[in-house]
């Protein structure tokens, strides 16, 4: 189980370390933990990310 949940969030945490650097991480943060809820709600990894980036007007929810 532990392989399992970490190798599902890595790309979430890669995409929000990268995205802290444009803007805050108080906002990365929030994104990856709103992406990583819907997984866990059962939406798959992908559409949990495009969710989630919908969400966003000019960067902020």
């Amino acid at each position: 189980m532990k392989h399992q949940v970490l190798s599902t969030i890595d790309p979430f945490v890669k995409y929000g370390l990268k995205e802290a650097k444009a803007i805050s991480y108080e906002h990365a943060l929030q994104e990856v933990a709103a992406m990583t809820y819907l997984i866990w709600k059962g939406m798959d990894p992908h559409n949990a990310y495009l969710t989630v980036e919908s969400w966003e007007n000019n960067e902020t929810f």
